[in-house]
């Protein structure tokens, strides 16, 4: 279990909480850096992120054999981008599966929670990156507008913020 400051957790579940897709970051055999998207099950009130995988996917040896791995959320459309590093585990965990099970996710796993092949991604979150511009793309367009009319630096278009769990 991580260790962490509830308010900090808070920050990050509230910025991701309505972001569905991420994008899931490991590191190969020869240090390549691959990611692919994946769905976002839950962010727990220990710091962990659940997503469930097929353990025939071939990035599941990548995490196996380097289990840090970073997943990225962004939502356009608010200038929301967070940036979420950890370390994962892949398991076989029934209870959780069963807990977090939705039927969208037969066509993957026909066998239902009897898949064989059905496996869980646990990410314990370690550190966190966010920019939040908490406005939509017209008001940040109007204010790199007044920038360039000004020839000053755009100010406040994003809260930024770093935090480790």
């Amino acid at each position: 279990m991580a260790l962490y400051n509830s308010d900090q957790l808070d920050i990050v579940s509230e910025k991701i909480r309505n972001v569905q897709f991420g994008m899931f970051t490991t590191m190969d055999d020869m240090r390549i850096l691959t990611s692919r998207p994946m769905t976002k099950q839950q962010i727990d009130g220990d710091g962990n992120l659940w997503f469930f995988t097929t353990d025939e996917a071939p990035f599941v040896r990548d995490l196996l054999n380097n289990p840090s791995v970073n997943v990225s959320f962004s939502e356009m459309d608010n200038g929301l981008y967070v940036s979420l590093s950890g370390r994962a585990e892949l398991l076989r965990d029934r209870g959780k599966a069963q807990q977090l099970w939705n039927p969208m996710l037969k066509p993957w796993f026909p066998g239902g929670l009897d898949d064989p092949h059905l496996a869980l991604i646990r990410v314990t979150i370690e550190s966190a990156e966010y920019w939040d511009a908490h406005r939509g793309k017209m008001m940040q367009l109007l204010e790199l507008a007044k920038a360039a009319i000004s020839g000053e630096r755009p100010k406040d278009l994003a809260e930024h913020g770093t935090i480790r769990l």
